[in-house]
Formats: structure tokens, C-alpha cells, sequence
């Protein structure tokens, strides 16, 4: 068996679904030993009863999976991934939503022959896109995650108007022109980023400086909230681009999950032993 690893990058800009496709690769891997790079398990991904043990920044999921943070040092994350036993069948990277994708790979090219890339894959929410497009600010980030991808897969696609649809289809084949393009709900999504077969070309990928200022604040409300004008206000922010965690709503002390991408908000019944917070992304528009 070669040694080397099969590593997909899973890219996409903040709420495309990229927890959602991960969570659906891990429970479609069967038998598969997957092996899930994030940055940091502040945002884990990964659904919870997925999840058997951890220990520090390594995670062991159902099925032989495991989830790495690498945080800033995806090098060591890598050389950690090449001395597990048994070794992982395939690496799955999933991104930060303002990363760019194609720097990441080249970085990924540093290690010659022992990762091989299979390829890019870039979601598109099918919903947001066209205004995220028209905004100055977010286009650049956005097309230049699109540029390089090898795959591209149109999200949420049951949320948007038949009119976003049409026009994300047309925004990602003038930006993507040589990626594949998939729709939400392709039921095989799992099978096509795990082939193994086809090894993708090296890409060549621009180095401008990347643009967009973000930050990140966690808040944690003292007691509980009107959970709906809670997101709600946090949808109405024009400079939150991005927010999720948990909360206790009144009247009844109810925890809730909250999910915030854009003006759209979402809230869910959460286990009741679920620690309150809201992780809140910012974007501040340079004078």
C-alpha cells in the first residue's frame, strides 16, 4: 500500500455548509478511515454523537475517523496525520469561511509526495451569493475561493428564489469555469469527493494579499433571552457576517442553538448541559 495520503480541501465563504458536507461525508464513509483537519474545535464541526473520545487536539470519531485541530500550524497537523496507525484512507481540510483555498493547497505542495490532492471543493450558498457578490468588500475573497476550485457545490438551494438560483449558477461558471458543479441534495455529493482515482493537476494560484478584516468576539449573555429579538438583532447588524453557539432562551429556560449567516438566522432545540455562548464574526470595512 502506498504511503502516501489522499487529502480533499473542503473551502467556501462563512455559512455555505461546510459543517453540513462534512457531518454527511463522516456518516456516508463506510468503512472509510477519514481523517478531518479544522482549525480549531471552538467551532468543531463535527456532530456529537459522532464523536468517542478525546484527547487534547485529536478527536477519535465513530468508525475509525479522526478530527485534528491545526489551528496555524497545518504542517504538523499533516505530519501528525502520516504517523497514525492505522493511517487515515483520505484527509478532508475543511477552511475558515475568509480562507483561501488555492494558498492553502500550494502550502499543501511542500510536502511533495507524501499528500496528494484530490482536489478543491468550493460551496456556494445558492441564497446569499449574488448580494455577497455585489459587495465590494466580500467579492474578491469570494471569487478568488471560487477560482480554485476543482468542484463546486451550490448550497441551500431550497431557501433561495428561483431568480438566486439562476443568477449563483451563472456567478459560479463565469468564476469557476473549469470546476464541476454540483447542486445541494446530490445524493452521491459523499462518493465523488472520495474517489481516489483521479489526481488533480497542480494549480497555479495568485498571491495578493488578502483583504478582508475580520474579528471574532464570544458572547455570553448573563441570564436568559428573548432567544427571536436576540438573533434577530444579530441578524439586523449589517457588519455580522456570521454567528452561532448557544443560549438560554425565556420564558421556560430553554437552551437553543443559534445560527446566524447573513440577514437569515435559525435557532434549535440544544442538550440542556450545553455550555451558553455565542461565537459572533465581524467584518470592519476599511476608512
Amino acid at each position: 500500500m502506498s504511503d502516501t495520503l489522499p487529502m480533499t480541501i473542503i473551502a467556501g465563504y462563512l455559512g455555505a455548509g461546510k459543517t453540513t458536507l462534512i457531518n454527511r461525508i463522516l456518516r456516508n464513509a463506510n468503512g472509510q478511515r477519514l481523517a478531518v483537519l479544522v482549525n480549531e474545535f471552538g467551532a468543531l464541526p463535527i456532530d456529537a454523537d459522532l464523536i468517542e473520545a478525546q484527547d487534547e487536539d485529536l478527536i477519535a470519531l465513530a468508525g475509525g475517523c479522526v478530527c485534528c485541530s491545526y489551528g496555524d500550524d497545518l504542517m504538523l497537523a499533516l505530519s501528525k496525520m502520516r504517523t497514525l496507525d492505522p493511517k487515515p484512507d483520505h484527509v478532508l481540510l475543511e477552511t475558515s469561511g475568509v480562507a483561501l483555498p488555492g494558498k492553502i493547497a500550494a502550502s499543501v505542495g511542500l510536502f511533495g509526495n507524501d499528500i496528494q490532492m484530490q482536489g478543491i471543493v468550493v460551496l456556494a450558498d445558492a441564497e446569499c451569493l449574488p448580494d455577497h457578490l455585489a459587495d465590494s468588500y466580500l467579492a474578491d475573497t469570494i471569487i478568488r475561493q471560487l477560482a480554485a476550485a476543482d468542484l463546486t457545490v451550490l448550497t441551500k438551494t431550497d431557501l433561495a428564489t428561483a431568480d438566486q438560483r439562476q443568477n449563483s449558477r451563472d456567478i459560479v461558471c463565469q468564476h469557476a469555469p473549469r470546476a464541476t458543479l454540483l447542486e445541494n441534495g446530490s445524493e452521491h455529493l459523499h462518493e465523488v469527493l472520495l474517489q481516489d482515482t483521479a489526481v488533480i493537476p497542480p494549480i497555479q494560484h495568485n498571491n495578493d494579499p488578502h483583504r478582508i478584516a475580520l474579528t471574532t468576539r464570544t458572547v455570553i449573555p448573563s441570564e436568559p433571552v428573548d432567544a427571536q429579538d436576540f438573533a434577530k438583532s444579530l441578524a439586523d447588524q449589517n457588519t455580522v457576517v456570521r454567528a452561532k453557539g448557544h443560549l438560554i432562551a425565556k420564558p421556560d429556560n430553554t437552551m437553543l442553538t443559534l445560527q446566524v449567516v447573513g440577514k437569515r438566522y435559525k435557532l434549535t432545540k440544544a442538550d440542556a448541559t450545553t455550555t451558553p455562548g455565542i461565537v459572533i464574526i465581524e467584518r470592519h470595512d476599511s476608512a
